[in-house]
């Protein structure tokens, strides 16, 4: 009698067991349901989710950092046609993008409409010197007046250079350069990124995902255009993806990124490159491809980006997007930093540079499960263009196009630690405990099937044994 309830207690513990083990399979996607679920609730942009707060909010500092070339040979340039040497010189680092979102509307259609101020506060301690450090660079009025006007007005051109004592490069302080000073040739305040302070990006008209997460953060309209005014081509102009600050949730590392910059006119696409530790969170490591810049002979689809057949040599050159399109036609170049992923020719004609992927290129790292970009570095190099020309004396002994870095940046944002530790409690921890109550509970349900299965056939041998 007592090996009879023996058999059954096994019997009955091999069938907890089996209970215990298919309960924790069932867990498996009813776990990954609630996880999905909750997720996707989440990352809809409306007030009240953490999507939102992550998007309203402008607690993330976010940082420009500038590196200046500085030309160190500017006579040899101008009276014996010698290639420009330059030397990097910086960071000089500016707090942006500490504005909160400005005119936040949530229309009827499941869209959202904003705009971001813009300003810059000079942070003397992330700098290798205070904003009146001076740097040898090119004359933006000089470099811009002789890619706009024809050659029948370079006659006048050189009067007017010489007039104001103006040369081909000139002397100016970093804060000029970055944010404009009063030029002698244009009677007016010039510089690489004026007007910048107390000016907006936008307005922005972006999908919330309330209807369609996958939706989500993807620019709609961009000053109330669905497309780009700036190429004359439909495949250039297109607005694709998000601003980059975050993606619709689940992302796969098969498929790119898309997003727009308004800093380079145009949308890109980013490839997985490798899966990163971030402060204990898991993150894909996003980057830009070759392709994004490459040349027309290589990468037919960016035929419609190659503006000038002359300063291009027939659009065979790599690295470089004439932006002057959009940038009130002053002719300024984008490029990645040192003109890396560029042709050889654009660092032969301009000594001093030297391009390395760990510091140049740009990068974005997202949280695969919410999508949220957790860090990025944002590089990109302003450059001008200059020329031959007989008629100006300053231009007159230059032998070929050169294109001229003036400065590049790097715009990096990360989150914090309390950020983090908030990420991982809230998201993270909840996600592993799940896993681990899955895995324990099927683990326990068959190790306590098999053992009580096991221990039944020893007994029911044994007792057969005794009988006989």
């Amino acid at each position: 009698m007592g090996c009879f309830s023996i058999k059954c207690g096994l019997l009955a513990g091999s069938v907890f067991g089996a209970v215990i083990a298919i309960l924790g399979g069932i867990l498996i996607p009813v776990g990954d349901m609630i996880i999905e679920r909750t997720v996707k609730k989440e990352a809809v942009i409306e007030p009240g989710t953490t999507a939102y707060d992550n998007w309203a909010s402008s607690e993330i500092a976010v940082y420009r950092q500038f590196w200046l070339f500085d030309v160190k040979n500017p006579q040899q340039v101008v009276q014996e046609g010698a290639f420009p040497e330059v030397q990097e010189k910086g960071p000089y680092t500016y707090k942006t993008r500490y504005l909160p979102k400005a005119n936040v509307t949530f229309n009827p259609n499941n869209t959202a409409s904003f705009v971001l101020p813009m300003g810059a506060i000079f942070e003397p301690s992330m700098s290798v010197g205070p904003e009146e450090d001076t740097v040898t660079t090119l004359n933006l009025a000089v470099a811009g007046a002789y890619s706009l006007l024809p050659p029948a007005s370079h006659i006048l051109l050189d009067m007017v250079i010489n007039s104001t004592n103006s040369s081909l490069f000139q002397h100016r302080t970093v804060k000029e350069l970055l944010w404009g000073y009063n030029d002698p040739i244009l009677k007016d305040t010039i510089g690489l990124f004026s007007p910048y302070n107390g000016t907006s990006d936008g307005p922005y008209n972006i999908f919330t995902g309330k209807d369609d997460i996958s939706k989500v953060s993807i620019i709609d309209r961009w000053r109330g255009e669905t497309k780009l005014s700036f190429w004359n081509d439909t495949y250039c102009d297109m607005i694709n993806g998000t601003d980059g600050s975050s993606f619709a949730p689940f992302v796969d590392k098969n498929v790119p990124l898309y997003f727009f910059s308004s800093d380079i006119c145009r949308s890109v696409s980013a490839s997985y490159e490798a899966t990163m530790n971030l402060k204990g969170i898991e993150v894909y490591r996003y980057s830009l491809l070759p392709s994004t810049l490459a040349s027309p002979v290589d990468n037919p689809d960016n035929k419609c980006f190659c503006r000038n057949y002359e300063t291009t040599k027939n659009c065979t050159l790599a690295g470089a997007l004439d932006i002057s399109s959009c940038s009130d036609g002053r002719p300024v170049f984008i490029s990645l930093p040192h003109f890396l992923q560029g042709s050889e020719y654009l660092r032969e004609v301009v000594l001093g540079l030297h391009p390395d992927e760990e510091h140049h290129k740009t990068f974005l790292d997202v949280e695969p499960i919410t999508g949220f970009t957790l860090n990025f570095a944002k590089r990109i190099q302003a450059n001008m263009m200059y020329g031959p020309a007989k008629d100006i004396t300053v231009l007159n002994k230059v032998k070929d196009y050169t294109l001229l870095p003036l400065a590049w940046l790097n715009e990096t944002a990360t989150l914090d630690d309390k950020t983090a530790d908030m990420f991982k409690r809230e998201l993270i921890s909840r996600i592993d405990m799940l896993e681990i109550v899955q895995q324990v509970l099927l683990i326990a349900g068959v190790i306590i099937f098999f053992v009580c299965l096991i221990a039944f056939f020893c007994v029911r041998r044994k007792s057969k044994t005794n009988l006989g």
